[in-house]
């Protein structure tokens, strides 16, 4: 079973996996800094900064604080309001957060300043990862979601940093992917303390070898979700510019990925030669696809408006693309209908929660396996409908035009689903604090 007792044929099997996975990453080395430069072709900011993830860096943060580990954009605006708590009860305790993509890098920056210390993650070598510590000496590492790096927990363990998963999810196919390098993946799960947001990801991470002592379901603390005063007020004057260009119905398709626009702007054509003063509110994921998106747009044949120019919008505008980083909260305040991305190719989904907050009815694709506990509370409360295609998308944000009761209801359902499962911030901020150095 998961919590016997590692006998010595399973340690000298755990020692061999993980000195054949540092070998193998060793020999990937000279590799990583091209990887990093291939990428800056699209997002120029991954060839700034390198040294960091080699574990250089010059922030010195007092010893004994926290190190908090979000992976990209999600992760982070989860964490950020963790963290704000955390500075409230620790404020004594510096807080460093690393990330491993820009974008995760610019949401810390915008949403915590400089009331945080913020690095890029180290790579998973046992010298990048011991300089790092060296460096911030953590009194705790606190893992946002499920971001397992086996030699990091191991030297976390090495030198006495205790590491927590917080807000933890396993789908079934990561944790077959675990189950896969158990030799591997055993005894790193043995080193952390695990606070999962569903039975079924607690489940999943016993049995791959966390320990029932140091696992616990706190639930999902995107349930509580708070919407800044500004956001509010921001979010009432667009709809009130719109409003203004003759706009009688905006819909928002948000955090899309390749393949996805492009059912998005087939689906908005059909809704325009029924309803010509609809506005597409068209927000890609990732900042490195805003000019390729723009240039989809307007080939075709739709009128453009791009956030970025700071214009008032014009009555003759089809799309408005958001094109900065930061703001997705506001418009999704300010639209009637939201499509959440990632969902409609096999990408997993994103969070739902962010337009529920805003008593907004979703719209989603049938990928959300990393949402699936959130899209079926959604969708047991008919506050989410699961389209296919665009033509089910233009049917659907049809029905919501004509149908203004209907849609306020479902929006009212999402709002209620948020409410009724909030509470998780708390019992994590309690796990946290028991394995706190």
């Amino acid at each position: 079973m998961a919590n016997e007792p590692i006998s010595f044929n399973a340690l000298i099997k755990t020692f061999i996996a993980y000195f054949l996975y540092i070998l193998l990453f060793t020999a990937l080395l000279p590799l990583l800094p091209l990887r990093l430069l291939w990428r800056s072709i699209k997002a120029p900011e991954y060839r700034k900064r390198m040294l960091e993830r080699f574990g250089v860096f010059s922030i010195r943060p007092k010893k004994n604080g926290i190190w908090i580990h979000a992976v990209s954009v999600g992760e982070t605006v989860a964490a950020a309001p963790l963290i704000r708590a955390l500075q409230q009860i620790y404020p004594d305790r510096a807080i460093t957060v690393t990330t491993t993509t820009p974008t995760g890098s610019e949401r810390v920056v915008s949403l915590l300043g400089d009331s945080v210390s913020h690095v890029y993650a180290p790579y998973d070598w046992p010298l990048f990862v011991w300089l790092f510590l060296r460096h911030v000496k953590p009194s705790i590492s606190i893992v946002m979601e499920t971001e397992l790096w086996p030699v990091s927990i191991v030297v976390c363990r090495l030198m006495s940093v205790p590491v927590v998963v917080a807000n933890a999810r396993l789908s079934q196919k990561s944790a077959a992917g675990y189950a896969k390098v158990s030799w591997l993946s055993n005894a790193m799960l043995r080193c952390i303390a695990v606070a999962t947001q569903h039975s079924e990801d607690a489940k999943r991470f016993l049995d791959l070898g966390v320990r029932a002592s140091q696992l616990q379901i706190t639930g999902s603390i995107k349930f509580d979700i708070e919407l800044p005063s500004e956001s509010q007020s921001r979010a009432r004057d667009y709809k009130q510019e719109w409003r203004a260009a003759n706009k009688s119905f905006v819909w928002i398709a948000a955090s899309t990925h390749p393949g996805e626009d492009e059912i998005v702007l087939t689906a908005h054509r059909k809704i325009l030669s029924q309803h010509p003063n609809i506005l597409l509110v068209l927000v890609p994921r990732h900042p490195e696809r805003f000019d390729e998106v723009a240039g989809l747009t307007l080939s075709r044949g739709f009128s453009l408006q791009r956030r970025s120019q700071e214009e008032a919008l014009l009555p003759n505008t089809d799309v408005l693309l958001i094109d900065v980083m930061g703001e997705l909260l506001t418009f999704y305040g300010a639209a009637d209908i939201a499509l959440v991305g990632g969902s409609l190719v096999p990408v997993g989904g994103h969070n739902c929660l962010e337009p529920a907050a805003w008593s907004v009815p979703v719209l989603s694709g049938p990928y959300t396996h990393n949402f699936e506990h959130i899209v079926s509370l959604l969708k047991a409360e008919n506050a989410l409908e699961v389209i296919v295609d665009d033509q089910q998308l233009a049917q659907a944000i049809s029905q919501s035009i004509s149908g203004a009761e209907a849609r306020v209801i479902a929006g009212r359902a999402a709002r209620k689903v948020l409410d009724q499962n909030r509470g998780a911030q708390k019992k994590l901020l309690k796990f946290i604090a028991r394995q706190m150095n």
